[in-house]
C-alpha cells in the first residue's frame, strides 16, 4: 500500500468513525485498527489526531459544497435555486447514516480548538446562498440560519420535514424580500 492508499484509507475510517461516534469518542489506534494502515504510517501520513480530524472535515467540506452547488446551481431563477438547495438538504437528512453537519458536531466538541475548515466552510456555504439568490447579504444571512436549523432540527428528528418545513420559511423571506 502506498501513501496514497494509506492516506484514502485513514481518512475513509475517520471520517465513518467521526462522523457516527464523534471525534472526542474515536481514539487513533481505533483508526488504524479500522483502516488497516500500520500506526508508523499512520502517523507520518497525520502527525497528531488534530491533522486527521482537519483533512477529514477538509474533505468532506469539498464533497458536501460541490455536491450542493452542483444541484443548487441548475435551476434558472434564485427561487428555483433555494428550492434545490432545501430539495437537495431533505435528500441528505434521509441518508440512513446523517447524523447532523459534521462542522457544527466538531465545534460542538471541541470548541474553539475545532479546526479553521469548521469557520470556513461556513463562510463558503453562506457565499454559495447569497450567489443562489442574487439577494442582499442579510437574506443570504437568514438562509443560512434556515439551512442551519433545519439540518439540527433533522439531527434530532431526520427526515424530509425540516428542510421542506425551512423551504417554506425561505419561499417567505424571498417573497417578502422581493417587495
Amino acid at each position: 500500500m502506498d501513501d496514497e492508499e494509506a492516506r484514502t484509507r485513514l481518512l475513509d475510517t475517520a471520517e465513518a468513525l467521526f462522523y457516527a461516534h464523534g471525534i472526542q469518542a474515536v481514539g487513533m489506534d481505533r483508526i488504524r485498527t479500522a483502516s488497516g494502515v500500520p500506526l508508523k504510517r499512520l502517523y507520518r501520513l497525520f502527525p497528531a489526531k488534530e491533522s486527521l480530524v482537519a483533512a477529514y472535515l477538509e474533505r468532506r467540506d469539498r464533497r458536501w459544497l460541490d455536491s450542493l452547488r452542483t444541484a443548487a446551481t441548475r435551476p434558472a431563477t434564485p427561487l428555483d435555486r433555494v428550492h434545490a438547495v432545501f430539495d437537495w438538504l431533505a435528500d441528505w437528512f434521509t441518508e440512513p447514516e446523517f447524523r447532523g453537519c459534521a462542522f457544527l458536531n466538531a465545534y460542538g466538541e471541541l470548541g474553539p480548538a475545532a479546526p479553521e475548515i469548521v469557520h470556513t466552510h461556513k463562510t463558503e456555504l453562506r457565499r454559495l446562498l447569497a450567489d443562489l439568490t442574487e439577494a442582499p447579504p442579510a437574506v443570504a444571512d437568514q438562509l443560512l440560519i434556515l439551512v442551519e436549523g433545519a439540518t439540527v432540527v433533522a439531527a434530532l428528528t431526520p427526515g424530509r420535514e425540516p428542510a421542506l418545513r425551512a423551504r417554506e420559511m425561505a419561499d417567505l423571506l424571498l417573497t417578502h424580500e422581493q417587495r
